[in-house]
Formats: structure tokens, C-alpha cells, sequence
């Protein structure tokens, strides 16, 4: 990517008033693929709810802006909600129509990963419907490997797809564990 092109672009935290900008690169993706099986467009104000749970968790959620035009954005959100699975997270990159191929899911990602690794997260893990060439290279380009392979787990537009997860181990995860298991005692 060329210098000219680097200077238009920026990463930025989202905002709630991306509400709106995220929701329309989302929707194209439950109208016109298989990347998500969300069968239903979200409303901007579903997008914003949300946005506000991972914002409130205070996990990355990141947008890519040329120009004043949201073209893609990326987030972390927790793996799972047991406790035990704190240094865990999801990522999730999504690119408006028409972005894909010019390095901006790879700006987004290597942004995620190194707030992820600031913040001191130990692993991190994608979700990708198959096939998805592009998003299981643009995970690889950034040293996830594939961990998992679950067979026709999903339905959109009448087939059955499957889902592979990528994981990456962080460097320098959080050592202070805090407090295990604790249960009151009974009488």
C-alpha cells in the first residue's frame, strides 16, 4: 500500500454514531453471503446495542475510515462468560462491499491484535463460515492456525455450511490469575 493511500486512511475506536456505518457493511453481509448466518438485517439500533456490550466490556472495537466513510471495522468479544475464560476472545473484521482486497482487513487486524496483546489477552480466536478464502488468509497472514473443523453446523440460503476456528496465542498474557474456584462451605 502505497503512501498516498495509507495517509487517507484512519483507524480509529468506534463510536456509537458508527451505529449506522457498521450496520450497513453488516447487513450487506446476512443479505449476500454465507460469512454469517444471521438471516435478518440488523437495525441501527440493534447494531448500536451491541456495539455497546463490547464497548462496555472494554474490549477493542476498532473502524477503518477514508475520508469520513466507515469501510470496514474490527472488535474483540468475550469467548466465552465463564470466568475461567477471561484472557480469551473472539475477533471479528468485516469490510464494506468493494474494500476487500486493498489491505484494509489487514490494517484492522494488526491493530486488534496489538491492543489485544497491550491489554495483556492470552488467546484469540476466530470463527470463520467455510468456505472464506479471504478471511482464513487474511487469519493465517497473522499466524492463527486452524484448531477446529465443525461439518454443517449452520444453514443460509438453503445449505448446510460448516465453521472453522483459528486461534492465536498472544505474547506476554496476564499472569495475575487472580482468585480460582471458591464455593461457600455448608454446614
Amino acid at each position: 500500500m502505497d503512501n498516498a493511500v495509507v495517509t487517507q486512511i484512519r483507524l480509529r475506536p468506534a463510536a456509537e454514531s458508527d451505529a449506522a456505518a457498521i450496520a450497513l457493511i453488516y447487513n450487506h453481509y446476512i443479505e449476500h453471503s454465507t460469512v454469517t448466518f444471521e438471516q435478518s438485517c440488523l437495525t441501527d439500533n440493534e447494531m448500536l446495542q451491541r456495539m455497546q456490550a463490547i464497548l462496555s466490556s472494554e474490549l477493542p472495537f476498532l473502524v477503518l475510515e477514508k475520508q469520513g466513510l466507515v469501510l470496514g471495522y474490527a472488535y474483540a468479544s468475550p469467548w466465552r462468560a465463564r470466568i475461567g475464560y477471561r484472557f480469551s476472545v473472539e475477533s471479528s473484521v468485516y469490510l464494506s462491499p468493494g474494500s476487500a482486497g486493498l489491505g484494509y482487513g489487514s490494517l484492522l487486524m494488526q491493530q486488534l491484535l496489538q491492543q489485544l496483546t497491550q491489554a495483556g489477552y492470552h488467546a484469540v480466536i476466530a470463527g470463520i463460515a467455510l468456505p472464506n478464502d479471504a478471511s482464513v488468509a487474511l487469519h493465517e497472514k497473522f499466524g492463527m492456525t486452524k484448531v477446529a473443523h465443525f461439518y454443517q453446523v449452520g444453514t443460509k440460503f438453503g445449505q448446510w455450511l460448516d465453521v472453522g476456528y483459528w486461534q492465536l496465542l498472544l505474547p506476554n498474557p496476564k499472569q495475575d490469575f487472580g482468585q480460582d474456584a471458591e464455593c461457600p462451605t455448608t454446614a
